[in-house]
């Protein structure tokens, strides 16, 4: 069966858009996580939305099990092949196809690099406000199916809230189009809800209307250090209210994470002479650089007078702000340095993070090796980030364990922005209750009957 389809799919395509899985090379093997490696039966690389529709009639008449690949940054497995099934991978369907200055959209094809689509957007005058540290690398497509966030959600949310229509090919090879530019649109049901952050398990994104935002001719980077959590939070509210809808970003850096890249990545660097419990990186955008820079000064000394913040940098240069997005960007360098490690991307209410951090940091000190635990998060969209290791195979699922069975007890989310993939539906249990986990099998088994779509991804045995 497996070689009447390879056949079907080389008569259909060309041999040029299909290679078995041993031909194709490692790369594709496995996402970011580097967990589970495996040979895929075939890599097939369609060049349009016809050309995916054709993988997919196919494939379902056959019940030819199909994964979902865009750039592999993934930390949750789910782009990783299992035994037998073939890789769509989305790496040739690029492309802008058009950017609208009148609607402030941008239409791009599913596998062009966010950094792309990034360049473009400031080419001609636009932010697009999606930014993770995997800009290179990773795809629309990909940002879409996790509904990725990033360091920019305090102010203009998660992919959901910059997708205005998509375009998405159906598990039998419907084509179903709603390239919408209109920020309203309450015709029926929004469809495209139907393939942000399934991970690919309900259809296949190919093509998407973008949402952008003029580009703002000011931006001031800071670097705050903090006593502790409640004064983090309190720097948080004063910002919000003292800069308003200004606010762009604030990355909190526990010391944990914070000391550890200093002392392990290269090139970084702290502004200050000392220690301190907390860090958090704020970043504004606005209209002007000096009124700008003087409200922030202001909220700053207003919150050091306080005794809120102990102590802090306004960068002075392009140079400087860098320097300090690097310390919070380093999470990839340092990553080697860690293996083997878990990454864990969750979500709790603000109001329970302290605890949950507690919870987690006791549970760790009752662990027969050390555990090293670094934490850096977005917090203000309820984000948070954990490295942790051993150093060892041996105890991960535990670790595991420890951490999410603490998440559902603080009524958090097991995933914020990376999504479930194979390595974390397990946990799922701890983060959605059963009429609702019912009701995600009813829509998987409606647009997926055959159940050849990501299988065995998101949604737990």
């Amino acid at each position: 069966m497996s070689y009447e389809i390879l056949e079907t799919l080389h008569r259909l395509l060309g041999p040029e858009h299909v290679q078995s899985g041993t031909e194709a090379g490692a790369r594709y093997h496995v996402d970011f996580s580097h967990e589970n490696a495996c040979v895929p039966l075939a890599v097939v690389r369609p060049r349009t939305t016809d050309d995916v529709a054709v993988i997919l009639r196919t494939c379902h008449a056959a019940r030819q099990r199909v994964v979902v690949q865009g750039g592999l940054t993934g930390l949750a497995g789910g782009a990783t092949p299992q035994p037998g099934e073939l890789v769509l991978s989305l790496e040739r369907l690029t492309g802008i196809e058009e950017l609208d200055r009148t609607a402030n959209t941008m239409t791009v094809q599913a596998g062009t690099p966010l950094q792309t689509v990034q360049q473009a957007a400031a080419d001609a005058g636009y932010v697009f406000p999606l930014d993770l540290g995997a800009r290179g690398s990773c795809t629309i497509g990909g940002n879409i199916a996790t509904n990725a966030g990033g360091n920019q959600v305090i102010r203009f949310g998660m992919m959901r809230s910059l997708v205005l229509g998509l375009e998405a090919v159906l598990a039998d090879g419907t084509v179903v189009s709603s390239m919408n530019k209109m920020l309203k649109n309450n015709a029926g049901y929004d469809l495209k809800q139907l393939f942000i952050g399934t991970e690919g398990t309900l259809g296949v994104v190919t093509r998407a209307v973008l949402r952008l935002y003029p580009q703002l001719p000011s931006k001031i980077t800071a670097l705050c250090a903090l006593h502790n959590f409640d004064a983090t939070v309190e720097l948080l509210r004063s910002l919000q209210t003292g800069l308003g809808g200004a606010l762009s970003a604030f990355e909190a850096m526990w010391a944990s994470y914070f000391h550890y890249v200093l002392a392990h990545a290269p090139g970084v660097q702290s502004p200050f002479d000392r220690e301190y419990p907390l860090y958090a990186l704020i970043e504004l955008e606005g209209t002007a650089d000096a009124p700008d820079r003087a409200r922030l000064e202001s909220v700053l000394e207003a919150a050091f007078d306080a005794d809120v913040i102990a102590d802090a940098a306004i960068a002075q240069s392009l140079r400087e702000s860098q320097s300090f997005w690097k310390i919070r960007d380093s999470i990839g360098e340092v990553t080697p340095t860690l293996q083997p490690m878990l990454a864990f991307d969750v979500s709790l209410p603000i109001d329970a993070m302290a605890s949950f951090l507690a919870q987690v940091e006791a549970e760790f000190a009752r662990s027969t090796e050390p555990v090293t635990n670094l934490v850096f998060g977005h917090i203000g969209d309820n984000n948070l980030h954990l490295a942790v290791t051993t150093h060892r195979h041996d105890g991960l699922e535990r670790l595991c364990d420890t951490v999410y069975s603490a998440v559902g007890a603080h009524g958090g989310s097991i995933s914020a922005e990376h999504g479930v993939g194979t390595l974390r539906r397990q946990y799922l249990h701890h983060s959605r209750s059963a009429a609702e986990l019912d009701l995600m099998r009813r829509l998987k088994a409606a647009l997926d009957p055959h159940g050849i779509l990501n299988a065995a991804r998101v949604l737990p045995e």
